[in-house]
């Protein structure tokens, strides 16, 4: 009797339950097919939202969560990622598949050594699984060996020649290291045998966009529209082909319709903006990009290129500038409560250079004054009373200063350090208009402006005011030889959605001979500011130091350089004849016979912005003299160099290669490019 019972019991239990877990059941399922249906779309934030629901009914749901992993990775929540593929593989093991999403998640994430022995576990077992190749190409060019990945590529294509994302993988790589031709033919083969598929053609597109080859990249662009007329990569691709071949009302049409699809694409808003500024409709493009800044106020691009735009055309009274300078102001203020004094120097100055009439100034200038610079900081408070901006407070310390520095070594000497400070270096700075990002065009100007402006406050480089966007490197070099630039640096810029990386390329001005390559990369926040600082770092170490002797009296001489400069108290310079200097014909350095060299300086007092030392003649007669050059040669061995990103998380995007240094200013730095590692991403 008590067995009969318990069974009927148990009926009755299976006979309630049953339905609920099968209505679990279908629902789970349900929400699964819906997020793979927005996955295949490539609604990532849809699908997000579909498996996440699925997992919730159903926490044991082992599809579920690998296609979760696979939404986070193309979202580029890597350690999300991670947390779910691994989730999956212990609901589903032995799964090989998911072994390989988490090897390409933690290359990702930088973890090289632990993504080796996920993908050595894999080929341990099927030595051609075809992900896993995959994934070790990816791991070769994350650990720096691109020519093993190219390799590895090959074999993998020999084994599957009809591979479409074999063949575009080993096309881009080609690509990225300047083998175009190569990239060209493995790009000719997917076409061949992929004739519809739109995906090839925009990638195909790509790899002539980067090597100039515009005519042929715009019609790619518009074959991969043929197929898939939405396909918004390919858009903004024609988009940026469109403006780089100079015609600019199709460039901003195609804007318009990016924007008209997707009012948050801001890089549609950007190009309309640059294209307006190129078709002389600056008023339009000052309305634009000021649109785009407020949808994007950290694109750093858009905001440069604005407020540049607001220097050039508009007057010192315009509102506008003001209300764009308070976001520097305010930037600034957050640095210095933080104690990151550089950025804070920083923003001040990007704000006055567009609202000189700032009370901001009073700020800046005590910043100057704790940094120990109060021959500056007075200088900044008498150009406040010059603007009538004077108030008590601001007068007392202006008298007070002015009694406190009586004693400086400039007014011992009865000199004008604003006067007296010339830069002895004349630079051009240029962007070529052919090199353009994949994400911003004419990337190249906007890095170059923001290089202009800190060169600005480096008392030995004068920046010149020469446009820019240069045709090609003979017109750069062209203008700047004409214009008596001792150098001209061009500017090149490659990037992601996150990464950055900069490289600006040294030429004499004299000769055009080349002089020094320079090289940052960066990523997060900020990124294009502090990667074109790493510039302006590298190129201030790697140009000689030169200074002026001021006067000359009884064995001791003045020069117009100081503390500000980097003159150190026992430093021994050269004392050269007034004339006599040159810049090398190659490379960086400064050329003059020795006979030449009339004695030297030894710094006894190193002042905030002059110096002076006792002076040594050489020879028997005294041939030195007021005007004579002061120089001090350092071997480039000595340099400062930029310092390599940390090599513990070294692929934000996917692919990032550590490349060794080619040249003693170069830093170390990845030689796949940050549009690269995006573009191999998407291949998955």
């Amino acid at each position: 009797m008590k067995t009969f019972c318990a069974a009927l019991l148990l009926l009755v239990f299976s006979l309630l339950t049953s339905p609920v877990q099968a209505q679990t059941y279908v629902s789970a399922s349900t929400y699964y097919e819906q997020g793979r249906m927005f996955m295949s779309q490539e609604d990532w934030y849809s699908a997000v939202e579909s498996l996440l629901e699925c997992l919730r009914i159903n926490s044991a749901h082992a599809e579920a969560s690998a296609a979760l992993a696979e939404c986070y990775y193309e979202l580029s929540e890597f350690d999300e990622a991670l947390t779910w593929v691994r989730k999956a593989r212990s609901l589903s093991r032995g799964n090989l598949a998911l072994t390989n999403l988490e090897a390409f998640t933690l290359i990702a994430l930088g973890q090289l050594d632990t993504a080796s022995s996920v993908i050595n576990d894999v080929l341990a077992r099927e030595p051609y699984n075809r992900e896993a190749l995959f994934a070790a190409s990816e791991l070769d060019i994350a650990r720096g060996r691109a020519g093993d990945a190219v390799m590895r590529y090959q074999e993998a294509v020999h084994r599957y020649p009809d591979d479409r994302r074999l063949l575009v993988s080993l096309a881009l790589v080609l690509g990225s290291l300047g083998e175009t031709e190569s990239a060209r033919t493995y790009i000719a083969r997917a076409i061949a045998q992929h004739p519809t598929d739109y995906q090839v053609y925009y990638y195909a597109a790509y790899l002539e966009s980067r090597a100039g080859s515009l005519t042929t990249a715009t019609r790619y662009a518009e074959s991969a529209l043929h197929y898939q007329p939405n396909y918004a990569p390919a858009r903004s691709l024609l988009a940026s082909l469109r403006y780089r071949a100079g015609q600019f009302e199709d460039a901003s049409r195609l804007a318009d319709e990016a924007i008209a699809s997707n009012r948050q694409d801001i890089g549609a808003w950007y190009l309309k903006g640059i294209s307006y500024i190129r078709l002389g409709r600056n008023a339009d493009a000052i309305t634009i990009l000021s649109t785009a800044a407020l949808i994007d106020p950290n694109d750093e691009f858009i905001r440069v290129t604005l407020e540049e735009l607001l220097i050039s055309y508009t007057n010192l009274e315009d509102s506008r500038r003001a209300a764009w300078a308070s976001w520097h102001f305010n930037r600034a203020r957050d640095f210095k409560n933080r104690n990151f004094i550089e950025q804070a120097l920083f923003e001040y100055r990007r704000g006055l250079r567009l609202n000189p009439y700032a009370a901001d100034r009073r700020e800046y200038a005590d910043l100057l004054r704790v940094q120990g610079y109060p021959a500056r900081y007075l200088e900044e408070l008498r150009f406040m009373q010059g603007l009538g901006l004077g108030d008590r407070s601001l007068n007392d310390a202006v008298e007070a200063y002015g009694n406190l520095l009586d004693e400086a070594l400039y007014r011992r000497w009865n000199v004008n350090p604003v006067d007296v400070s010339e830069p002895h270096w004349n630079l051009g700075v240029f962007s070529i208009v052919s090199q353009s990002s994949f994400y911003h065009v004419d990337a190249g100007v906007a890095a170059s402006a923001y290089i202009k402006d800190i060169l600005l406050h480096e008392r030995n480089i004068s920046p010149m005011e020469l446009e820019p966007r240069e045709a090609s490197y003979s017109q750069a070099f062209r203008h700047a030889r004409e214009s008596g630039a001792d150098y001209f640096l061009i500017i090149s810029v490659t990037e992601n959605e996150r990464d950055i990386a900069v490289t600006g390329e040294l030429f004499v001005g004299r000769t055009g001979a080349p002089a020094a390559t320079f090289t940052t990369y960066r990523t997060g926040s900020d990124r294009l500011r502090n990667a074109v600082r790493g510039i302006v770092d590298q190129l201030v170490a790697a140009l000689p130091f030169r200074a002026e002797l001021l006067q000359y009296h009884a064995g001791i001489g003045l020069i117009d350089k100081g503390r500000l400069d980097g003159v150190k108290v026992g430093t021994v310079y050269d004392v050269v004849k007034k004339g006599a200097v040159s810049s090398s014909s190659e490379g960086v350095g400064l050329s003059y016979a020795q006979e030449e060299v009339v004695g030297t300086l030894m710094i006894t007092t190193a002042d905030e912005e002059v110096s002076s030392g006792t002076i040594t003649r050489k020879g028997f007669f005294d041939r030195i003299s007021a005007g004579d050059e002061v120089i001090l040669q350092v071997p480039i061995s000595a340099r400062a160099a930029d310092p390599a990103p940390d090599t513990r998380n070294p692929i934000q995007r996917l692919l990032r290669l550590n490349q060794p240094e080619t040249a003693t200013t170069t830093v170390t730095m990845p030689t796949a490019d940050p549009e690269l590692r995006t573009l191999l991403r998407t291949l998955r």
